[in-house]
């Protein structure tokens, strides 16, 4: 049963089964392990970005496309499910309508840029889409009278998702079941559905081609694929994936905006959770993502422990100051990038290889 969840696709290391089966049981049941709103919401950001991280993937590790407009999508879909209801009212049918037109321009724009840009090589087609996704953020930032400019919109959310609504008077296992524990495992099967289904088409004959033209599109071409249709249709489904994410983020931060959504650093905190995780496997996503925002979340926190604990000693302190965290997120991405060239999932397979 469980292979055929994962389409075949084994992690084929026990350590990494291991680490995978302790993510999915945290993150299953972290509103009944942890108390306070910090650690819910590093989880949800957790499993948002592991369906951004693997929509990614799709394209950087499977297919060898480089783009660098995938926090674009990731924005219509915040965007067009945000403002739905902002402007329609916290409904269901205004964020399905939401998503649903967020999909559709989202896929659009995404088999427009495929059908223009994919026949140019690696980095003029990067390039290409660093300039659209500039153009659409300018775009969002500008029409303030819609999108609400740099501020963004806040918005309510459906009854059904809101703090204030307790579904049961008893509390289960010592937790009040309300709207926020509702929209946290939305946020979770979304994702545990989105990573599958995505499993699914990389070990379809689909994914196995998007893979031979990742290797050798020359090649893949005369044994006589079409490499821009595959190519094309990989950036629309990345994109679609990436639009869904950005509407779970959207519901659960109840905000959208510019910082939020569209930022360029989004997008290169997607490309540290690739490389981290491992490129070409989509369970380095879930690593690497999981890795990544746990280090953004607490990593000023260890720090800060570790800096009073040193007080006594000369300089030490004043290296592992919080305020330094980011030198040594840096100092971490060098070393595990040293490491582990393959990512973390690819050294892992090697190390049971070994064995």
């Amino acid at each position: 049963m469980i292979q055929s969840a994962l389409s075949g696709d084994m992690p084929r290391s026990r350590i990494l089964s291991l680490l995978l089966l302790a993510i999915f049981l945290v993150l299953a049941f972290a509103p009944f392990l942890f108390s306070g709103s910090q650690p819910i919401n590093t989880a949800a950001k957790i499993c948002i970005f592991i369906v951004l991280v693997a929509s990614y993937d799709l394209l950087l590790g499977y297919t060898g496309i480089v783009s660098f407009a995938h926090t674009m999508f990731f924005g219509i879909g915040g965007y067009g499910v945000g403002l739905a209801l902002y402007g329609w009212g916290p409904t269901w049918t205004s964020a399905g309508l939401g998503l649903a037109i967020a999909l559709v321009v989202g896929a659009v724009l995404a088999f427009v840029i495929g059908l223009l840009s994919l026949r140019v090589r690696a980095i003029f087609y990067a390039m290409i889409t660093l300039a659209v996704a500039s153009a659409f953020a300018i775009l969002a930032s500008q029409l303030s009278e819609y999108t609400g400019g740099e501020d963004g919109r806040s918005f309510r959310v459906p009854q059904l998702l809101r703090p204030g609504t307790v579904l049961f008077d008893l509390p289960a296992l010592g937790l009040r079941i309300d709207g926020r524990i509702l929209s946290y495992y939305l946020v979770f099967f979304s994702a545990l559905l989105l990573l599958l289904a995505a499993l699914r088409i990389v070990n379809s004959p689909f994914g196995r081609v998007l893979q031979a033209i990742r290797e050798n599109d020359f090649r893949a071409e005369a044994l006589g694929y079409n490499v821009v249709y595959y190519r094309t249709v990989a950036n629309c489904l990345a994109a679609g994936m990436a639009v869904l994410a950005g509407a779970m983020s959207a519901i659960w931060v109840r905000y959208t905006g510019p910082d939020t959504t569209l930022s360029f650093a989004i997008m290169l905190d997607i490309l540290l959770m690739v490389v981290i995780g491992g490129m070409g496997t989509l369970y380095g996503a879930v690593i690497g993502a999981t890795l990544f925002i746990l280090a953004q979340n607490y990593l000023q926190k260890l720090m800060a422990v570790a800096s009073e604990a040193t007080s006594a000693l000369p300089l030490v302190p004043h290296l592992l100051h919080p305020d330094r965290w980011l030198l040594w997120l840096g100092v971490l991405f060098i070393l595990s990038v040293y490491f582990f060239p393959s990512g973390i999932v690819g050294k892992l397979r090697e190390m049971e290889r070994g064995r």
